[in-house]
């Protein structure tokens, strides 16, 4: 299961969206988690799924990468989606049992937070997809550059954010790699009973925060050689440069947000 984590990961591109500036992606998909509220009938979820697939599309990158995305909480999506359908009353009444109403308007309720798991779920893992963590850093902490007046630590925020995200995917690898050691001396993580399954999680733990406090310790030793002292008198290698495709970005951003409430009912 680990292998299918995408959140955190990059894959290197050149295409439309590989080469836009860090602060319009990051900017787009903010807004659009705001704006995908707004959607409350089908015709307004097909526009919000045309737009996001051509989005899909003009990344390049495969289309797996993107389901894979959505396996880690589809659980959590399929229990939202259950709660809907049975807690919810209105319309017509198909099945009834106690506190349990499957009706019409229950079953529109859960398909459409469905979609919205999805949909948003889509725009983040294109955001981390086709953005290396190094402009996530970079975007993040010009968009927050106004805080350094009242003496924020923006670019430790920044930089905290950013190796927490990359370290997401590495921490999901090595989870993997003990689980498959685990395994191999007999430990069952998949069958049995769950107290059962509780317990053999425990010695998965011990091993995971360890790797993981160890890295984190590799990780400052390599960056206190190379001279790190936080972002103060810091110059900057790659520049960020807002172009006319950044602008158009959030323009079709608009216009969506325009036909949206033009379709709404």
């Amino acid at each position: 299961m680990m292998d299918k984590m995408i959140l955190g990961r990059f894959i290197p591109g050149e295409s439309w969206l590989h080469r836009l500036d860090p602060r319009a992606k990051i900017t787009a998909v903010m807004y659009f988690i705001v704006i995908v509220f707004l959607a409350n009938n089908w015709v307004t979820y097909a526009l919000l799924f045309v737009f996001v697939l051509s989005l899909l599309f003009a990344s390049r990158v495969p289309f797996m990468f993107f389901i894979k995305g959505l396996q880690p909480v589809f659980w959590l999506i399929i229990l939202t989606l259950l709660l809907q359908v049975f807690f919810t009353q209105g319309g017509t009444t198909y099945f009834e049992w106690g506190p349990i109403h499957i009706t019409s308007l229950g079953l529109m309720n859960g398909a459409m937070i469905f979609a919205r798991f999805v949909l948003i779920i889509f725009m983040t893992t294109l955001l981390t997809l086709t953005t290396s963590p190094i402009e996530l850093t970079d975007g993040i902490e010009s968009m927050l550059a106004l805080l350094r007046y009242v003496r924020f630590p923006v670019h430790e925020l920044a930089l905290m954010l950013s190796i927490a995200l990359r370290f997401i995917p590495t921490l999901m690898d090595e989870t993997e790699k003990i689980m498959k050691a685990q395994k191999a001396r007999g430990v069952e993580f998949s069958s049995g009973p769950i107290k059962e399954r509780m317990k053999a999680i425990v010695p998965l733990l011990v091993p995971l925060f360890i790797s993981a406090f160890k890295r984190a310790e590799d990780l400052a030793i390599a960056m206190e050689a190379r001279g790190y002292r936080g972002g103060k008198g810091r110059t900057k290698f790659r520049l960020l440069s807002w172009r006319f495709s950044d602008t158009f970005l959030l323009v079709m951003m608009l216009i969506v947000t325009a036909l949206l409430f033009w379709l709404r009912t």
